[in-house]
């Protein structure tokens, strides 16, 4: 059987994707988003600007909460941008144990920023949880996830019910609430203190995925309280961005979340899920007759697959625990696994290459080679995804859809993203 053909006509045709089609699709997304007609995206303003200088020298206290873990820090940032992260200690997220009463959930934030409260008059709080930011930069709570369980925080004020916490044991502080790719955006911010780039663009590709770009105010249309002179950070919550073809094999392995129907981007590109579309191929290959028989029943055995596994395996790096190195599955096999799996990370990357250029474009920077865009990157699968050359594809993908545009921007990595971000914040506002 012809893998190409399989594939094709399962809606899986990487070379088929029309990459422009889908440019202006996201960007169409973008702008109703951003004037609060329908769209998949959500374009959430954070109220936090990049214009603001970046004060260095100078030490901020940083919390970062949005994992099974809460984590704590004194950073400073010195006149080269370069960031120094000092007593850094972490704790488990309260909540992850057991349920607790809004009370106790926020006495034990309180008591964990007690060793380093003294250092700063405001707090950089990197709070990745589903929360709507307010102009005033608190949130309000609209969910937990990762099984946190503490039901009566939802709907409150996370940076009001810290204050009054910390208040209670003397000490008056101004909290910046954002969340992780806001904060990936700014972490770029402190790179830029001696390089001048003309906007900010923050993307993570992990487990799941998000992007946030600087936005002119006046183009935030859904709203009617903003300075129009102004600009801030966007988060667009593109993983929920609607308006691509799911294949088969997708559209197979969604109904299997418990959110099916949503978040159809990340599920086609993010970490969490690229290993389980793989697995969706491969059984359906297997039906249809393109592996040996000990191969077909080896597969049929399985409940599933991680990315780990599949990544490693097509990469060609895989550990001796991989389960295509079992004997049942001959060379012949290996080489089909190959050739049905690696263009679901091909298409993987060409998807985050039109999402960061949509980003980029939607700035309306990088007109002038001497001033880029600069796009902070963080996540795991981003960097180390093996097959299909990933980083490399995206980068060149990404090289033909703005290059002919001449628009500029330059790739970096700033390592520790979520904590370097929230310390710009909380020094781009104290």
């Amino acid at each position: 059987m012809d893998i190409t053909s399989f594939l094709k006509e399962n809606g899986l045709d990487v070379e088929g994707i029309n990459r422009e089609a889908l440019l202006t699709a996201f960007i169409e997304e973008m702008e109703a988003g951003l004037a609060g007609r329908p769209s998949s995206l959500m374009m959430i303003p954070s109220f936090i600007t990049s214009g603001k200088p970046v004060k260095t020298g100078k030490p901020v206290v940083v919390l970062d909460a949005g994992g099974t873990n809460l984590r704590a820090a004194i950073v400073s940032i010195d006149a080269n941008g370069k960031p120094t992260i000092g007593s850094f200690f972490k704790q488990p997220m309260p909540g992850t144990e057991s349920e607790i009463t809004a009370a106790a959930f926020y006495e034990a934030f309180a008591d964990f920023l007690m060793p380093v409260i003294e250092a700063s008059e405001t707090i950089g709080f990197c709070f990745s949880y589903p929360a709507e930011i307010l102009p005033d930069c608190d949130a309000r709570l609209i969910h937990w996830t990762k099984q946190i369980k503490v039901p009566s925080v939802v709907g409150t004020l996370i940076g009001s019910g810290l204050q009054e916490q910390l208040a209670k044991r003397g000490f008056k502080r101004k909290a910046v609430i954002l969340n992780d790719t806001v904060a990936t955006l700014l972490a770029g911010k402190s790179a830029g203190v001696t390089k001048e780039y003309s906007a900010y663009v923050g993307f993570i590709l992990g487990t799941g995925t998000n992007t946030s770009y600087i936005e002119q105010n006046s183009r935030i249309t859904k709203r009617r309280d903003l300075n129009l002179n102004e600009a801030q950070a966007i988060n667009v919550e593109s993983g929920g961005f609607g308006r691509v073809t799911q294949s088969v094999f997708d559209q197979a392995m969604d109904a299997q979340t418990n959110d099916c129907g949503r978040y159809a981007f990340e599920k086609m590109i993010s970490g969490a899920y690229l290993g389980r579309i793989g697995f969706e191929v491969l059984k359906a290959a297997a039906k249809k007759g393109c592996f040996s028989p000990s191969a077909t029943e080896a597969i049929q055995m399985w409940e599933g697959l991680s990315n780990k596994h599949l990544d490693d395996f097509c990469g060609g790096k895989p550990t001796p625990d991989n389960p295509f190195l079992v004997t049942a599955f001959a060379s012949s096999d290996r080489e089909t696994v190959k050739q049905l799996c690696t263009p679901v990370y091909a298409r993987a990357a060409v998807l985050t290459a039109v999402n960061l250029a949509s980003a980029i474009l939607k700035t309306g920077e990088g007109k002038d080679p001497k001033r880029p865009v600069c796009v902070n990157v963080d996540g795991s699968t981003y960097y180390k995804t093996l097959t299909a050359d990933f980083q490399n594809r995206v980068q060149q993908e990404l090289s033909s859809l703005l290059k002919p545009r001449g628009i500029s921007y330059e790739l970096i990595k700033v390592d520790e993203s979520p904590v370097i971000g929230a310390a710009v914040a909380g020094l781009m506002a104290g």
